[in-house]
């Protein structure tokens, strides 16, 4: 049997569970060679992991500062308006808002600071004309729990040097992001911030069918497994903004998988529906269902395009059954034409925050949870693989109806 020495190379998955004032969050992250003799992992998890076979585990609990970089309240401070670089990106003028984060680089006259320095900061607010920035890592003030979950194990012919590589900075990059600064609202909703570069109905962008496939199969397994949380035997499930493919766990038998979408050739093409509806939810965001109707309620790959979330999200909780379950997931694909200006603005932890503010901003669930997941191996046989070797990357939002 296989097990982990200073001579082996392994895959490793990552979850780093953490808690925010909005929600419980899981994220995960497969980290591929991992080089035990010169890569660098925490030391406690280094000593757990040494002599793990495949499939075991180790779980390490990190105090506040001690996976990331510890708070440092020196590294949230005030700088002057014109230090930030509003013309940063030549297309378009930023105009900095409560709680999002933008490239360091764009930052003018900060030590050490540079123009193709990308790492995010936050900005937090705006006081007789000056800017306050925070500068510290988002997960600096959280408990974390740490699994490392061995994948896959193999012996090194020999070692040649190479990069050394501090795996925490590449699991620990992006989560964060979507949670509140100190608890206060994070400014996503700007004017403009549900226009598309396509305004034209929907009806006419869909109504040529798409009978493609919008996920790697690895990614399409990740979604039916988190479904799978949820969804049971005998319950009356709606797959909003649906498609020819629905993205049920497998094995389930349900009373009743309703479909709602926008063409009619893919409706007819989704095996699974036992219902199917056309409707316009950017049209007319009420859906037409009855009270208390569902037990679940799914939507894959499509709230980037949506113009009127909080009264579809409203929508959604008022036909849930109490307790039931909103499941939004998604993906870093979609049509460029419909999608919302301020989706592609984000990065994709932020996306996730957005969707936490649909559903907080709804008024209409509780206890919401987070899950992303990241760099699991995307099938030889995916027409994409000569171009990306990694699976697309999954992220979800849930909540159950109060």
């Amino acid at each position: 049997m296989k097990r982990i020495h200073q001579d082996a190379i392994a895959d490793i998955l990552f979850k780093i569970k953490w808690e925010s004032d909005q929600a419980f969050h899981t994220e995960n992250y497969q980290a591929d060679n991992i080089n035990f003799w010169r890569d660098c992992l925490p030391e406690l998890l280094y000593g757990d992991l040494e002599g793990k076979s495949i499939e075991a585990s180790a779980i390490v609990d990190f105090g506040p500062g001690s996976l990331v970089a510890e708070h440092d309240s020196r590294q949230t401070f005030e700088i002057k308006d014109d230090q930030f670089n509003r013309r940063f990106f030549a297309d378009e003028s930023i105009e900095p808002r409560m709680g999002r984060f933008y490239p360091k680089g764009l930052l003018k006259g900060i030590a050490g600071v540079f123009p193709q320095n990308l790492q995010p900061f936050r900005y937090v607010g705006a006081r007789n004309g000056r800017l306050k920035v925070d500068f510290n890592h988002p997960l600096a003030k959280h408990n974390l729990q740490l699994t490392a979950i061995v994948k896959n194990i193999k012996e090194k012919a020999s070692e040649r040097g190479g990069r050394y590589r501090y795996w925490v900075d590449t699991i620990t990059s992006g989560p964060g992001m979507q949670s509140r600064w100190e608890n206060r609202p994070t400014d996503f909703l700007s004017k403009d911030a549900f226009q598309r570069d396509d305004e034209h109905p929907d009806r006419l962008f869909y109504q040529k069918p798409r009978l493609v496939q919008h996920l790697d199969d690895t990614a399409v397994e990740v979604v039916k497994t988190l479904y799978g949380r949820f969804i049971k035997d005998g319950m009356q499930v709606l797959d909003l903004m649906s498609s020819w493919k629905s993205h049920m766990p497998f094995g389930v038998h349900l009373k009743k998988l309703s479909g709602l979408g926008l063409n009619a050739k893919e409706l007819n093409n989704n095996k699974d529906l036992s219902e199917r509806i056309l409707h316009d939810a950017n049209k007319n965001p009420s859906l037409p269902f009855e009270t208390a109707s569902y037990d679940v309620v799914v939507c894959t790959v499509s709230v980037e395009y949506l113009i009127h979330p909080k009264a579809v999200f409203q929508e959604v909780g008022r036909i849930l059954r109490p307790d039931g379950v909103f499941a939004v997931t998604f993906s870093n694909r979609w049509f460029p034409a419909k999608a919302i200006k301020v989706w592609k603005e984000l990065h994709e932890f932020e996306r996730v925050g957005l969707v936490m503010e649909y559903f907080n901003n709804s008024d209409c669930f509780k206890n919401l949870e987070t899950f992303s997941m990241r760099n699991l191996p995307r099938p030889q046989h995916d027409k994409h693989y000569s171009e990306i070797d990694h699976s697309d990357p999954i992220f979800a939002v849930w909540g159950h109806k109060i």
